[in-house]
């Protein structure tokens, strides 16, 4: 009986060491929450140049100004500018790129998923370089 409880629990510990990384891997790193957390903080107060200082430069080359930049996220990405709810989903990372899904309740209660995509910079930072959106056939009422 002895036997079989040490067998169990040094199964019990390996099995916790080996699950303990996996439930780690479930959540992004927290400056990649954060910086998404803080673009969506700068849209919700119209703060142009808050927002467009999180885009990467490819980004910011696109659109020249704050303004432009952000004239843009109202016209083609309105469920991100304006928003009921934000949950943060999975995620994947492969060196300096995150893929960071998000569902969005826009204004209408409709249901969308926007994947988020950062890259590292070269000081370390990371910034946003892109997002792509789907909406849900779901509603969240």
């Amino acid at each position: 009986m002895v036997e079989w409880t040490s067998r169990l629990a040094i199964l019990f510990l390996c099995l916790s060491l080996f699950a303990a990384p996996a439930r780690a891997a479930e959540t992004a790193p927290p400056e990649a929450r954060a910086l998404i957390e803080r673009q969506l903080d700068a849209f919700a107060r119209d703060d142009a140049e808050g927002a467009y200082s999180l885009a990467a430069p490819g980004i910011q080359a696109l659109f020249t100004d704050s303004e432009t930049f952000l004239a843009m996220v109202r016209r083609s990405y309105a469920p991100v500018y304006r928003h009921r709810s934000v949950e943060f989903g999975a995620f994947a990372e492969d060196g300096d790129k995150i893929e960071q899904s998000l569902t969005i309740v826009d204004a209408d209660n409709n249901v969308w998923t926007a994947i988020y995509y950062l890259a590292r910079q070269p000081d370390g930072t990371w910034r946003t370089n892109g997002c792509v959106m789907v909406k849900s056939t779901e509603s969240s009422l």
